[in-house]
């Protein structure tokens, strides 16, 4: 095999994306988002990393949690998520099945569970890599059902699930801010350089 033929049938590099999370302009943790192609394959393996510790007054806030996202050709064919917080552990797994999806969600105060029989095509996880586009929903991993995702002006979108809703900051096609709006303090996560 030539040099060229060698180039080419490896697959393409892997892209991380590491963010910093900050609450009240503070850093509490760290966010890291890769996707590796599978050599020789059409799968790729995305992953979603988020390390957070911070006190708040007396209460100390521990949340880590990994999504792993396997896919081929596009479509989703497992999902996990692993959740390791002060409240206890907890987790969600998708799984196509050949003709239908099983959900679980076991997560701190979410519990869910279904079927779903449409192939899933783009998650939260994918949202780190470019700009929605024209999806108008985005597979939440971790509950295991959609976020409905909205255009809300150049480089914006806005992502609702259940009376949540994220915010999405672009440039140039790459995520550089994502504010989780919550009830008592905006979590702000930003690309780091």
């Amino acid at each position: 095999m030539g040099l060229a033929s060698a180039a080419h049938a490896q697959a393409a590099p892997t892209e991380t994306r590491r963010y910093a999370i900050e609450v009240a302009g503070l850093r509490v943790g760290t966010m890291t988002a890769t996707r590796q192609p599978q050599p020789g394959t059409t799968e790729v393996i995305s992953t979603l990393t988020s390390d957070v510790q911070v006190t708040f007054l007396f209460y100390h806030l521990k949340i880590y949690y990994k999504v792993t996202n396997r896919v081929r050709g596009g479509q989703l064919l497992l999902s996990t998520v692993e959740a390791h917080t002060n409240q206890g552990d907890f987790s969600s797994r998708t799984e196509w099945l050949g003709d239908h999806y099983a959900i679980r969600a076991d997560q701190y105060k979410h519990h869910y569970q279904a079927t779903e029989k449409h192939p899933i095509t783009y998650t939260v996880t994918d949202m780190f890599f470019g700009e929605p586009g024209s999806h108008a929903t985005a597979f939440a991993e971790y509950f295991g059902d959609y976020f409905t995702v909205s255009r809300a002006a150049d480089g914006t979108y806005r992502a609702h699930r259940d009376g949540r809703e994220d915010e999405y900051h672009y440039a140039n096609g790459q995520l550089v801010t994502l504010i989780k709006k919550n009830p008592l303090k905006n979590f702000v996560i930003r690309l780091l350089p």
